[in-house]
């Protein structure tokens, strides 16, 4: 079983930046692939990032390419999600997920196991 506290969330101007933490209990953090999704209110949540279990293969949905970098520290149980250039449009409560598999491809749309949530708002 793996339990996950989202941190990091708050109110931020457009062109401002956040970075999110999710800390994960459980001694098989390290071996699953982690990532992030997000809903926004009144939508559908959707996915944002995954990462592989090593911190390899970071791989992203198209609306935030280039402006969130996601990252982990298996010494720590956490993974981050580094937002930078951030627009309105990212305003939604951000959750982080885990999956018991070392690696994901394309854009999941579920998770085994989920975070609380933070919420991030951005003002325009």
């Amino acid at each position: 079983q793996v339990q996950l506290v989202e941190s990091g969330g708050g109110l931020v101007q457009a062109g401002g930046s956040l970075t999110l933490s999710c800390a994960a209990s459980g001694r098989t953090f390290s071996s699953y692939a982690m990532g992030w999704f997000r809903q926004a209110p009144g939508k559908e949540r959707e996915f944002v990032a995954h990462i592989s279990w090593s911190g390899g293969t970071p791989y992203y949905a198209d609306s935030v390419k280039g402006r969130f970098t996601i990252s982990r520290d298996n010494a720590k149980n956490t993974v981050y999600l580094q937002m930078n250039s951030l627009k309105p449009e990212d305003t939604a409560v951000y959750y982080c997920a885990a999956w018991r598999t070392a690696f994901m491809f394309g854009r999941p749309t579920n998770s085994d196991y989920w975070g609380q949530g933070t919420r991030v708002t951005v003002s325009s």
